[in-house]
């Protein structure tokens, strides 16, 4: 897949599944902009990266913040092809422990910043008539998990977003289809104790946790002309752990 003239902006890209989702597509010929919370951290990231990339510090919970990431990469590259909506984190608590806040955090982060993104993008691409949007769910937004009642609840709505926004723009000639990661090897899951660990991979089909890169050829497949007649869908990247 060649993404030459293409540019891309993956929120949430400073580490983790994000960064290797924007390395990939910097192999792969598109100009890309790292996006997360602290500008040193993108700046760095994109000076390890290489190619076609920079850093923009955005917080997808604010307008402001979004509208300079938009500008700023269209003063750099001159265009917005695709946005990958990765940005996202966990407060995780049984439902009669989870405090309020972390609701409000984990459902403004995931779901709300995911909508403003798309809300801009979708301006865009409509006007010029072309655009793929990939949003990062979690196989816990299609099943639930005990512990997780606020980012369970994001990741489900980020599926529906997906299928509304997807109705909307398909006659504009934009796709927009979802990522649902399973249990992959990143720093949030080397946090979990051994035993956990092992409680997920007994569930998994294919017995090994998933990589990062295992998400982002995915993300990169979903962005490709190749995937140009699929929209609205939801593709689990779980080695099975959906259907065990």
């Amino acid at each position: 897949m060649d993404f030459k003239n293409k540019t891309v902006i993956v929120t949430g890209s400073g580490r983790g599944i994000g960064r290797v989702i924007a390395e990939q597509f910097v192999k792969n010929n598109a100009n890309v902009v790292v996006s997360d919370l602290d500008q040193g951290q993108v700046e760095t990231v994109a000076g390890e990266i290489g190619g076609n990339c920079i850093g923009i510090k955005a917080n997808v919970t604010v307008q402001k913040d979004i509208d300079i990431l938009f500008d700023k990469t269209r003063k750099e590259f001159g265009q917005i092809d695709i946005v990958v909506n990765n940005a996202g984190i966990t407060r995780d608590t049984l439902i009669i422990r989870m405090d309020e806040k972390d609701w409000d955090m984990v459902l403004d982060i995931n779901l709300k910043g995911a909508f403003l993104v798309t809300k801009l993008a979708a301006k865009i691409m409509m006007k010029q008539r072309y655009g793929r949007i990939i949003n990062i769910s979690s196989i816990v937004g299609l099943q639930g998990n005990a512990g997780q009642a606020n980012y369970a609840a994001s990741k489900a709505g980020l599926i529906g977003l997906t299928k509304a926004a997807a109705k909307e723009l398909a006659k504009r000639g934009i796709t927009v289809n979802a990522v649902a990661p399973g249990f992959i090897a990143t720093e949030m899951t080397e946090a979990l104790t051994d035993e956990t660990k092992d409680a997920f991979l007994n569930q998994v089909l294919i017995k090994r946790s998933g990589t990062p890169k295992d998400v982002a050829s995915v993300v990169l497949f979903f962005a490709s002309d190749e995937a140009s007649y699929i929209t609205g869908q939801v593709l689990a990247v779980d080695g099975g752990l959906t259907i065990a």
